[in-house]
């Protein structure tokens, strides 16, 4: 499983600090931003896996935990700073919980939502992620 937490380029300054996601930041290229937020503390989100599509999950604010699946190993990561993003490659299943009062959670993603991108039945994944 190649999950890797990478940090996310700050510049500290008195008066707040300040976060950049550029091009070179990435391993892949930006299509799509999205953000969690309101969820409740007893949610799970996401609950799928993707094809193609990488993404880098940040906790903008708050905390939340994600658990990953490649099939054959389980990693559970908390995400709880905001200058540290959480790259998921493909074929990873992830689960989204625990969520802190008012986390917010950032997704670049390398695609533009297209549903046939996504393995939404745990089962499914298995078999396709066991081939």
């Amino acid at each position: 499983m190649h999950i890797e937490l990478i940090d996310i380029p700050k510049i500290t300054d008195p008066r707040g600090n300040l976060a950049v996601i550029e091009k070179s930041t990435l391993p892949f290229e930006m299509k799509r931003l999205y953000y969690l937020f309101d969820v409740p503390s007893t949610s799970h989100r996401g609950g799928h896996a993707h094809k193609e599509c990488f993404e880098l999950l940040i906790a903008i604010s708050g905390s939340f935990t994600v658990i990953l699946d490649d099939g054959k190993y389980k990693k559970e990561v908390t995400l709880n700073k905001p200058d540290k993003g959480l790259l998921i490659p493909t074929m990873i299943w992830r689960e989204l919980s625990d969520f802190s009062s008012g986390a917010m959670c950032l997704v670049v993603a390398s695609q533009e939502f297209n549903e046939t991108d996504y393995i939404r039945e745990y089962d499914d994944f298995i078999l396709v992620a066991g081939s």
